[in-house]
């Protein structure tokens, strides 16, 4: 399998734009790029999920929260980092061959090889305390074909939402969209965590090209903290996935009503 950029790819800096409807999502191979993303845990992924761990526990959340995942592809530690305060968990996901990888991966408890995520978010009390993540999270998820441009408002508790508003378009304003219908889908004061490839050039997986969207500190801030308080921008230094990117992001924070 093959995941790495294609600079001939446009993004928004060129004069050819890929909306996120062009791109071709019932292509979208999710055991192949779980395979090459996530099959061995990486440094970055690390540091991602303590920084998602931490910024979740120091939240004090009571128990029985209804949370979501959108945009959860092939990745499930999204919706483990949420798992201890969750009855539920909806994972949002529009490509109908990651609905049904989703679908299979949870119906008899998760693959073993998640259990290495598990073991970086179990350094905690908070995660210690699930005596079963695997059927616990079974038992609280439900995938809900859908797109983030639909989501409901001030639905969920507690959200994350994964690699999703960098890389489903090259369009800035599309991007912009995906981080604000995130955030209002969120009720207020509810705790989220997203993470972004930084100035991302577009991906292959399985021969076939996805479209990306560059952005960089200054633009997640600026998204986040109009729809968001107690912002705080991480950036984690990454080589080793694929070329054509130059780091990831996470953003932490609080969601708050902006719009009426």
């Amino acid at each position: 399998m093959t995941v790495h950029s294609n600079p001939s790819h446009a993004t928004t800096q060129d004069s050819e734009l890929t909306a996120n409807s062009d791109a071709p999502w019932d292509e979208f191979d999710p055991t192949a790029y779980f395979a090459h993303n996530y099959l061995h845990l990486r440094a970055d992924d690390t540091e991602i999920l303590r920084l998602t761990r931490d910024h979740f526990v120091r939240a004090e959340l009571p128990g029985g929260l209804h949370g979501v995942d959108v945009g959860t592809g092939s990745n499930l530690y999204p919706a483990l980092a949420i798992l201890p305060w969750c009855r539920k968990i909806t994972m949002v996901e529009r490509a109908t061959h990651n609905v049904a990888w989703l679908e299979r991966e949870l119906a008899h408890g998760y693959s073993t090889d998640w259990d290495q995520f598990w073991s970086v978010l179990a350094q905690r009390d908070c995660y210690r305390d699930v005596a079963d993540p695997r059927a616990q999270l079974s038992a609280a998820a439900h995938v809900q074909q859908g797109s983030v441009f639909d989501l409901p408002r001030q639905e969920w508790d507690i959200g994350t939402m994964f690699f999703v508003a960098c890389s489903i378009s090259n369009v800035i304003d599309e991007f912009e969209q995906a981080v604000d219908s995130f955030l209002q889908a969120l009720r207020p004061g509810a705790p989220f965590a997203m993470a972004y490839m930084e100035n991302s050039k577009g991906y292959e997986v399985s021969s076939q090209e996805f479209p990306a969207v560059e952005v960089g500190v200054q633009d997640v801030r600026r998204c986040v903290e109009a729809a968001a308080s107690d912002v705080q921008i991480h950036r984690i230094p990454s080589d080793s996935l694929r070329v054509g990117y130059t780091g990831m992001l996470v953003a932490l924070g609080r969601a708050r009503p902006t719009h009426t």
